[in-house]
């Protein structure tokens, strides 16, 4: 029997070749990966009798058109479709799963499975708690490749994890580098889809300009509904230099039991800021956080903190800015007018021909992460969805700094300011004003 397959793409052969133990294939539209997942799904049914796949979507209609009746077609008489198991069964013993989560709760149907190679199209569609539960089916007592393949489109309930491990490579606890594997693609490495439809690429060209950025361009820095579409790693994120002892410095947090989010920022003579460090640290009582900021020695002419902490506590009658002045540390209250705190930041983060009124050094990168990340609230306000509430911390450190209307540096031929005091010291009589 010969199947005939169709020639791949530079990169979906890439797909093809890859054997991680995870690997994501796409990041724009109409790059050919689902044509690229049903390949590989009958490639490795074929090549090892015997193996269990399971291939996953959100919902079953998504599933049945993308995916199993293609294969059906394509498998000719390598394998016999059962509508009432969902799965192609090959006759070489081999069994491919079709199957689908439309909520998290819909995951725990493949509790206690074992498969040898799971597929997750459009990844990111899925939560991360459906991923992480996905992986623990990734077993079996034999020689078979254990490995996840995912496709993936910037955007999506998923977006935050997906670019986490595959774009951002950033890792967590046991997760390995090597373990993960990203190819990206575009419609422009899918000639066959240019040559048929050529008139793709000019939908994509008139897509709203934070869907054209992701859909066109694969940018996982830009997506529908994020909140700040202003910021871009490569306009906002810097590395670091050396800040002149002219520029004045500035301390801004959002502090919780759950994370304080400090951020200490310089501002040169034009009244542009740079965030040039970071402070992101959880379980810190009032007065740990106050000497872990002050630990960091940095001279400043003033910290901002929001309205909530100068509440007084029904445990100890002292408010948390009062606990913060007895360790040295005196705050200054910022306003907490949501809407046009967020368009303050927005019109500083907005690009200009000198440049954004902020850039951000590289080793600030849960401010980066979480100004990417954060969405619109959905209910039309304006505001800033609170929920995932990790993502809103960083956020809002730098709203509080825009609103307490920072000075910038003198320039030379002006009064030199007077001395800003440092953190290592107690703070002069003059700073004790909350």
């Amino acid at each position: 029997m010969i199947l005939k397959l169709g020639e791949p793409s530079a990169r979906q052969r890439e797909f093809l070749r890859a054997g991680t133990r995870f690997v994501a294939y796409g990041g724009a539209r109409g790059g050919g990966k689902s044509w690229a997942v049903r390949q590989k799904a009958l490639l490795l049914a074929l090549r090892y009798p015997g193996i269990r796949l399971l291939l996953l979507r959100r919902s079953y209609p998504e599933l049945r058109e993308n995916h199993i009746l293609p294969l059906r077609a394509l498998c000719g008489g390598a394998a016999e479709y059962k509508e009432s198991q969902k799965a192609l069964a090959f006759c070489n013993g081999s069994r491919l799963k079709f199957g689908y989560c439309d909520t998290e709760g819909d995951v725990l149907q493949y509790q206690g499975q074992e498969y040898d190679v799971i597929f997750i199209d459009e990844a990111t569609q899925f939560t991360e708690f459906q991923f992480s539960a996905l992986t623990a089916c990734l077993r079996g007592a034999n020689a078979f490749p254990k490995r996840m393949y995912l496709t993936c489109n910037p955007g999506g309930v998923g977006h935050d994890w997906v670019r986490r491990l595959f774009v951002a490579r950033e890792y967590r606890g046991k997760e390995r580098a090597a373990d993960y594997t990203f190819i990206p693609a575009t419609v422009f490495d899918n000639q066959v889809l240019l040559r048929q439809d050529p008139g793709y690429v000019d939908m994509l060209e008139n897509l709203p300009e934070d869907l054209r950025r992701a859909w066109l361009e694969g940018e996982w820095d830009a997506f529908a509904g994020q909140f700040f579409p202003e910021f871009r790693r490569q306009t906002h994120v810097i590395a670091p230099f050396p800040l002149p002892e002219s520029w004045p410095r500035y301390f801004t947090m959002d502090y919780g039991l759950d994370m304080l989010a400090g951020y200490f920022i310089a501002l040169d003579e034009q009244g542009r800021a740079y965030v040039y460090r970071e402070i992101y640290e959880s379980n810190l009582i009032a007065s740990q956080a106050a000497r872990r900021v002050l630990g960091c020695g940095e001279p400043i002419q003033a910290a901002y903190g929001p309205p909530d902490l100068w509440n007084r506590r029904q445990d100890t009658g002292r408010s948390v800015a009062e606990i913060f002045l007895q360790q040295g540390l005196v705050l200054q209250r910022a306003e907490n007018q949501r809407i046009n705190g967020w368009m303050d930041v927005k019109e500083w983060l907005h690009p200009r021909e000198e440049g954004p009124g902020i850039q951000i050094f590289e080793t600030c990168p849960n401010l980066i992460r979480t100004l990417q990340a954060l969405r619109f609230a959905g209910d039309g306000s304006g505001d800033a969805a609170t929920e995932p509430h990790e993502l809103t911390h960083a956020p809002d450190a730098l709203r509080y700094f825009v609103a307490g209307r920072p000075s910038p540096a003198r320039r030379q031929k002006e009064k030199e300011p007077k001395e800003p005091f440092s953190f290592g010291t107690q703070a002069p009589a003059e700073y004790r004003v909350i």
